[in-house]
């Protein structure tokens, strides 16, 4: 599950709760394209605005709903306690994976960041991946933490930022990274708009924003890359360039919030207040993107 293409959908939600038909209807997309896994409870899916309760839901409605795709559920809390517990709740409702990020308000040190995981996989018996996502949650690996973390039972993938859009140092990161982890361990690219980059350049796996609403497109992108055709996967990366513009200005989740609520596939509003949809000039940027016929 920890190869190809990884699909995060949104939750759809306001302020009363999860439109969990909706919310359905997003998961069978994903499973009808035949994606690798869909990843739920992502940052696109909104889980750091979620009670337990509305997490536990969420994965139950997307394990019910995902066929035979492997469903990998995000468990990152605040306090290791939690990430525990959500990670039982997880793997009761069927998850195939776990995603787990170091959540926190307070900076954490390295070695409190290797003891969440360590503590957390004592729990486990499904496989985890590691969520390294500086931007959102303020922590930056080092090299050296992700191979001491990449050691730990149950650990199976590393989802690792943006790399450079220059394929010769995207290959280079790739490979200093890959030489300090075992070899089982997957490394999987994030950020949407260096995916073509990321896969040819040696990552086993896209963990796609885009993915989880557009398969069938993100998944033309994933075969090209991995059947060695980095000019076809950068090719059909690049009609996408009016988004990755947009996700440059706004950031990925309001950006794909919009297109959801544009193209019908979900109520308007979908995100969590204070979270909003774009508005003005920056919505009718992707209702204009709708019109040129990549969304279909």
């Amino acid at each position: 599950m920890f190869t190809g293409l990884s699909a995060f959908p949104l939750t759809p939600m306001n302020e009363q709760d999860i439109r969990e038909d909706e919310f359905v209807g997003l998961v069978q997309r994903l499973a009808k394209a035949r994606v690798d896994s869909i990843g739920v409870l992502g940052s696109t899916g909104n889980y750091m605005y979620l009670s337990r309760e509305e997490r536990a839901r969420v994965t139950r409605l997307a394990v019910e709903n995902a066929s035979d795709v492997p469903v990998v559920v995000g468990i990152g809390a605040l306090s290791t306690r939690d990430a525990i517990r959500l990670a039982e709740d997880a793997q009761s409702a069927g998850a195939s994976g776990v995603l787990l990020a170091p959540v926190s308000y307070q900076a954490l040190t390295e070695e409190e960041v290797f003891e969440h995981y360590k503590a957390v996989c004592e729990h486990l018996d499904v496989p985890l991946c590691v969520y390294d996502n500086p931007g959102t949650t303020h922590f930056s690996f080092s090299d050296a933490l992700h191979g001491r973390i990449a050691e730990l039972p149950r650990v199976a993938s590393i989802k690792i930022p943006p790399v450079s859009a220059e394929p010769s140092a995207a290959e280079e990161r790739i490979a200093r990274l890959r030489a300090l982890i075992p070899e089982g361990v997957t490394l999987g690219i994030s950020g949407d708009p260096v995916a073509a980059v990321g896969l040819t350049a040696g990552c086993d796996a896209w963990y796609s924003v885009l993915g989880g609403l557009l398969p069938e497109q993100t998944l033309a992108i994933t075969r090209a890359a991995q059947r060695g055709d980095a000019r076809e996967a950068q090719q059909l990366l690049e009609a996408f360039e009016p988004l990755w513009a947009l996700y440059r200005e706004h950031g990925s989740l309001r950006v794909i919030a919009t297109l959801a609520e544009a193209m019908g596939v979900v109520s308007t509003p979908c995100l969590p207040l204070p979270l909003k949809a774009l508005e003005g000039q920056a919505r009718e940027r992707v209702e204009r993107f709708i019109e040129t016929g990549f969304t279909r």
